[in-house]
């Protein structure tokens, strides 16, 4: 199935026989992380192997997608509605199901080098399951597991060129995948079958995500295949949250690099970035509550910033998360980067400006040592604008408009002297503000990508993650290209000698995967002026509602080693622990740590020997506490919603999420014999709850659990001001 034109059909049915035919009945197939799953093509093939045993079935991906599923009557009543809404008609995958039951037929297997966070908990199949390797591999380590069908859903474009076709969501390892596939096909060692599917709601981007139909040996297309893309429905923002995200925030520099996740935690530090850049002063009011700018004066100085952005930030980053989105709008996510390495430096050092080309830049270039142009090397310039349209290139020498022919060597004086007067640009073109592996998001960043004009989406460039999650494929270019870098990602726990858990427990229990968390703390390192940036929570919740410290001595697993460290921040404040001594980097860690926890962790320090005897946590860390936490925000609270970027729940959905979590926090909470009594000696509803109630059915409760809740929910609504 590696012809240069590819077949085509318009049913998965018709599809699934072709792939068996033409690879046979071992099929090793790999799928997209996340969003690009073909799902219509992978539930046909997956139906296949249930009905014949004789078919074996290995499905190879990473961040299968599964719409929340109630547990009970209550999640039921509530979810619903807001599933519907969202959701539409995304169909299911077929497998994830069955996954999560354990309930696989023998003849399939699913292999994932990265969970949901927190889905295969308690999967003994999954977990056995389960591939431990970096982002960066993941290609290659699913090609030597015997891996023969490679197959995403695509958005397709009639051009005067041809049909052409758009990776959109993921280029990340799909294109690398289908090379190796396409070497061993062509050796002879392994039948192979590149399948596309055709998916119109998907955003259609250019530049490197963008193919010929070459790339393919079968494209199924229908419109029947064009239904929901699967969103990701914002989280509420909390105030530890808020609090992570203003210590990371001054920690950007204007004309720098930012990589930042998804989930609340990374829309903290996006909101903070949006009020530093439209909200200024009281943003450095907020740092000053919080105690940023006297604490850390010297780190933000050397490292970030508080002022506006006026340069800029470029994005290189595995995920492509609706917060960039947000960044862009605001007039952050700007800076733009080139594909050459001389011209970006030059733009670094202010010695080019994008906006005016002049011939002095010729002598720049030269002082840096650029001599010989090379084939290459004109067709990248000339495609950023260095060079204009009517210059051309023959064999190391430059063509001029006039047809002078001069050797393509800046540094000889003849022929710099034709390439200033007739062969410059005016400006810089085509520059690039985002680098990105995949997107997820929620359904208004869909709609923001595919409403872009293609002049402004062009310059968001969807990649392969060998590009973007390390330095390897092109280090002088990267390196210029991520000035000032910082690599901001999330953790679960850190220990007191600087290593963090972010992907698994000391059990062995995997919760998501390394994903490229690796290799950007790696990245850092490498950068002359980058920083890894790992945010963690100080505390969390037990099931009972018991807080339990995020911040360990040690533990039994990590994520990042320790010979990694470099920046942590907890609500509490930022650690700096890179080139740190042990001793140093326990009192960092403790003085970000929550104050209920602090002794512990400072009794246990003390009998390893790391901290001396006598040593105290200074007075002014001694207070880290959420009610202290809430008392800092109070004076700027309207400035820091649930929801910073809106929320695809209604303003009643939204209210009600955040009751019954309350009720969830305090049934576990309080004795069943005072929640019994509590709800029998209850008064009338206000009818102002029962639009609430209506909406939950619970006007009236008929088993006692439904009145227990009932009655929860009344307080809590109450509580929140719905009493009129």
């Amino acid at each position: 199935m590696t012809s240069v034109v590819p077949a085509l059909c318009d049913d998965v049915e018709i599809a699934v026989d072709q792939i068996i035919a033409h690879v046979g009945k071992d099929i090793r197939i790999g799928l997209p992380l996340g969003l690009g799953k073909p799902i219509e093509l992978i539930n046909a093939l997956y139906a296949r192997a249930r009905q014949d045993a004789t078919l074996s079935l290995t499905i190879f991906t990473a961040l299968s997608l599964e719409k929340p599923e109630p547990s009970s009557p209550i999640e039921k009543a509530f979810l619903e509605p807001f599933l519907e809404r969202v959701f539409g008609d995304c169909p299911p995958l077929e497998y994830v199901r069955d996954v999560r039951k354990q309930s696989l037929p023998s003849n399939v297997r699913v292999i994932e080098f990265y969970f949901k966070p927190g889905s295969q908990h308690g999967n003994n199949t999954s977990q056995r399951n389960y591939i431990s390797t970096n982002y960066t591999f993941a290609a290659r380590d699913i090609y030597h597991r015997g891996c023969n069908v490679v197959a995403q859903i695509v958005a397709k474009r009639e051009t005067p060129q041809g049909t052409r076709y758009s990776l959109s969501c993921n280029p990340d390892t799909s294109p690398e995948l289908a090379a190796l596939l396409m070497v061993s096909a062509k050796r002879g060692e392994r039948k192979i079958a590149r399948v596309a599917q055709v998916q119109q709601s998907l955003p259609y981007m250019a530049n490197d995500a963008e193919v010929n139909a070459d790339a393919f040996d079968l494209i199924v297309d229908h419109p029947r295949y064009t239904t929901t893309l699967f969103s990701t429905p914002r989280m509420p923002v909390a105030t530890p949250d808020y609090a992570i995200g203003l210590y990371a925030s001054a920690l950007l520099r204007d004309g720098g690099t930012l990589q930042v996740g998804i989930g609340a935690l990374g829309d903290g530090v996006v909101h903070a970035a949006c009020l530093r850049q439209k909200k200024n002063d009281a943003y450095v009011d907020l740092l000053n509550r919080l105690g940023t700018l006297q604490q850390h004066r010297e780190l933000i100085e050397n490292f970030g910033g508080t002022v506006p952005f006026t340069k800029g930030i470029y994005s290189t980053t595995e995920m492509f998360v609706d917060g960039l989105m947000h960044l862009y709008k605001a007039g952050i996510l700007k800076r733009k980067v080139y594909d050459f390495w001389a011209l970006q430096q030059l733009i670094n050092e202010s010695r080019c400006d994008e906006n005016a080309l002049t011939p002095a830049v010729l002598d720049e270039l030269a002082d840096i040592g650029v001599r010989v142009i090379r084939t290459q090397d004109f067709e990248i310039l000339q495609h950023h604008g260095f060079f204009n349209e009517a210059t051309r290139y023959d064999h190391g020498y430059i063509i001029a408009p006039d047809g002078a022919r001069v050797i393509a060597n800046v540094a000889d004086p003849a022929a710099r002297k034709v390439m200033a007067e007739q062969c410059l640009g005016t400006s810089l073109r085509k520059g690039i503000i985002l680098h990105g592996g995949f997107f997820l998001g929620p359904r208004d960043f869909y709609d923001w990508l595919r409403g872009m004009s293609d002049e402004d989406r062009a310059q968001i460039c969807m990649t392969g993650v060998y590009k973007v999650n390390q330095l390897d494929h092109n280090p002088r270019l990267y390196k210029a290209q991520r000035q000032h870098a910082r690599f901001v990602n999330t953790g679960l726990m850190v220990a007191l000698n600087g290593s963090v858990v972010s992907d698994g427990l000391e059990s062995g229990e995997v919760i998501s995967g390394v994903g490229g968390q690796y290799n950007f703390v790696a990245m850092a390192h490498q950068l002359p002026t980058g920083r890894s940036v790992l945010l963690i929570r100080a505390v969390r919740e037990k099931g009972g509602g018991e807080a339990v410290s995020n911040v360990v001595f040690n533990y039994g697993h990590c994520t990042i080693p320790r010979h990694l460290r470099d920046i942590v921040i907890t609500e509490y404040g930022i650690a700096d622990l890179r080139a740190k001594t042990d001793n140093e980097v326990i009192k960092a860690l403790l003085n970000i740590a929550d104050s209920r926890f602090q002794a512990t962790l400072l009794d246990q320090a003390k009998k390893s020997g790391k901290l001396e005897s006598n040593y105290e946590i200074p007075d002014a860390f001694r207070h880290n506490t959420p009610q202290k936490l809430r008392e800092k925000f109070a004076a700027h609270h309207e400035l820091l919603p649930d929801f910073p970027f809106g929320s695809d729940f209604t303003p009643q959905e939204a209210l009600l999420a955040k009751c019954l979590q309350a009720v969830k926090s305090r049934a576990a909470k309080t004795s069943k014999l005072k929640l019994l009594w509590s709800t029998f000696t209850a008064g009338a509803a206000p009818a102002a709850t029962q639009p609430y109630l209506e909406r939950m059915k619970l006007v009236t409760a008929n088993h006692l659990q439904d009145k227990v809740v009932r009655q929860l929910l009344i307080e809590e609504l109450v509580k929140a001001g719905v009493t009129k």
